[in-house]
């Protein structure tokens, strides 16, 4: 599973429309709306990197409202769960 961390910058006056509509989109399973310099981050999660394209570059750069975006592609997954594991020394 190939996951892309995409950061949206959108009209503002649009902001929860776009997102809804990013959310909407085979491949996108999150929307968030956050604060600082972007707008909305989207997690694209596609079994292939030729995917992440399909879904960035021909269906959420297309959404009306959306000015620019920015992605980013996972190397490695980090969770809590995984760093407990990676540490705990097997004792309770």
């Amino acid at each position: 599973m190939i996951t892309a961390i995409v950061f949206v910058k959108a009209d503002v006056a649009r902001i929860p429309e776009v997102g809804e509509a990013i959310a909407a989109l085979e491949g996108v399973s999150e929307v968030y709306s956050v604060t600082g310099q972007i707008d909305l981050i989207a997690l694209v999660r596609v079994s292939k990197h030729e995917d992440v394209a399909a879904v960035v570059a021909d269906s959420l750069n297309k959404v009306d409202g959306v000015t620019a975006t920015e992605t980013h592609i996972a190397f490695r997954t980090f969770s809590r769960h995984d760093l407990e594991s990676a540490f705990s020394l097997g004792l309770d």
